[in-house]
């Protein structure tokens, strides 16, 4: 008996972990038609996991990195996953640009800043105002293992934002 609510209280202890670690689709919806409606602004190669991601902003990202280095509450980032094409071996196929070529998209990444996030979705689970979900290509929740925040928290100066650098070049190119 002992030993069954030690177990339980473990679940319980570890549940908000395994929820929150990559992202949560309760606060961080899927941005239905942001591939017509965001801009482009990077195509990479995610070599330490052997991906290409391209990645997109709303025009809430875009305006606050033409005003200043911090994104503005509505801003939303968004990064589609592809699996590259792979040659006999199994390495990624680079193109001509040294961007992997693009064979299957396996995921679509969210960021969302909110300054109004609220109480019920835990300072611990964002970092800063930027809030992470994970969807599968059809929009729906992925289940994903990674910690989004664990991440993105070392890069409070670049706006926890990996793309900072990226996202800044592109706005300065459109003005």
């Amino acid at each position: 008996m002992k030993a069954s609510l030690r177990v339980i209280a473990i679940l319980f202890a570890i549940s908000p972990l395994v929820a929150y670690g990559g992202g949560d689709p309760d606060f961080v919806k899927f941005p239905e038609g942001y591939e017509n409606s965001f801009s482009e602004y990077a195509t990479i190669n995610r070599a330490n996991q052997q991906q290409v991601a391209k990645l997109y902003a709303n025009i809430a990202a875009i305006a606050s990195h033409t005003q200043g280095d911090k994104a503005a509450s509505g801003s939303v980032v968004v990064m589609e996953i592809y699996s590259p094409k792979t040659d006999a071996e199994g390495k990624p196929i680079p193109g001509d640009d040294g961007i992997f070529e693009i064979d299957t998209l396996e995921a679509i990444a969210v960021m969302e800043n909110r300054h109004t996030w609220l109480d019920t979705y835990p300072a611990e689970n964002r970092t800063g105002d930027w809030g992470y979900a994970v969807y599968n290509p059809d929009g729906s929740p992925k289940e994903n293992d990674l910690d989004c925040v664990q991440c993105h928290t070392p890069l409070k100066g670049q706006d926890y934002m990996f793309s900072y650098q990226m996202l800044v070049d592109f706005v300065k190119n459109i003005k």
